[in-house]
């Protein structure tokens, strides 16, 4: 018998580039993303003050209790009153009204007409309990346009 030789072998022919480790590294980001989106959410959520308007704390009055909460609206002129403690005042939203009883100094700029939120709990459930408070905090928008000042210096000095 005769020997044949057997053709060389075909080499094997290369594999595909793996797309499945591509396919982990984008499966991967996707979660790392989305773990850090909910992250900054609930940091954020957690830096969110919440009030109620003078109305709708009016309307809950019952099931708030005396539990603490913020509630804004604008002091009402001519109601201002100074107290052996604090101020007493009147805040409406332009629907109800209610008397706010402040324990403490009041900020700079707390004036009649100012809108504020003011934080605390209401004397009692009944129907004309004021409003106890110990903080209060000025309303105001994002802009700020500062004084004008000359700032020209021969002026400032000659004047």
């Amino acid at each position: 018998m005769t020997a044949v030789a057997s053709p060389p072998a075909a080499p094997e022919p290369k594999a595909p580039p793996k797309r499945r480790g591509r396919y982990i590294v984008a499966v991967g980001g996707c979660v790392v993303a989305v773990v850090a989106i909910i992250l900054l959410a609930v940091a954020l959520s957690e830096n969110v003050v919440y009030f109620r308007t003078v109305s709708e704390a009016v309307h809950n009055r019952a099931s708030e209790g005396t539990s603490r909460f913020r509630l804004a609206g604008g002091v009402r002129k001519g109601t201002v009153v100074d107290t052996r403690n604090g101020v007493s005042f009147e805040v409406t939203d332009g629907k109800s009204t209610v008397v706010v009883h402040h324990d403490g100094d009041t900020p700079a700029l707390f004036k009649e007409g100012a809108p504020v939120v003011v934080e605390g709990h209401w004397a009692s459930t009944a129907k004309n309990a004021p409003f106890d408070s110990d903080r209060i905090l000025i309303r105001h928008g994002a802009d700020y346009t500062p004084p004008k000042v000359n700032t020209d210096a021969k002026k400032a000095a000659n004047s």
